[in-house]
């Protein structure tokens, strides 16, 4: 979300999403961690969102669909018992922040736009705890939150 007020507690868990542009081309990143002593839940959601956006990493090669990206997300956060926030993913990077395709944080092995040399994404699964896919967004507009108020974790 965008900083505001709020004072951040022991044992908080917050994703933090940021970009930046240099020399005119974009990067975006994102980290999940945990305020002060973690509770073991919280560093298991956050190495599984971190072992999914390895797995999505490492489905990256030519003649790999976005299908095949999605679908290694899918297969470690699900498999981990974890939710993915609906309708949300990576995206292509490089002159704009977001930039085409969609890259889907779950989808069929071979199914998509076939990935070609020279494509950059930004490949950004979200976990939630409670295995739900829903999630409301602040009056900022911005900050996204689980709809049943569990815990999730980001990583890009």
């Amino acid at each position: 979300g965008i900083p505001g007020d709020t004072v951040l507690a022991d044992g908080d868990l917050v994703s933090v999403d940021f970009g930046a542009i240099l020399d005119g081309w974009c990067g975006d990143a994102a980290r999940s961690f945990v305020i002060g002593t973690p509770r073991a839940a919280d560093s298991a959601l956050i190495d599984a969102s971190d072992a999914a956006l390895a797995a999505g990493i490492a489905a990256v090669r030519p003649g790999n669909t976005l299908g095949d990206i999605g679908h290694a997300i899918a297969s470690v956060a699900r498999g981990a018992g974890y939710g993915l926030l609906a309708n949300h993913g990576g995206h292509g990077i490089g002159r704009t922040m977001h930039e085409a395709p969609h890259v889907p944080n779950s989808g069929q092995p071979g199914e998509g736009l076939a990935l070609q040399p020279g494509l950059v994404l930004a490949i950004e699964p979200m976990l939630i705890a409670d295995g739900t896919t829903g999630y409301v967004h602040d009056p900022d507009g911005w900050t996204l939150r689980s709809a049943t108020g569990a815990r999730a974790a980001h990583s890009e």
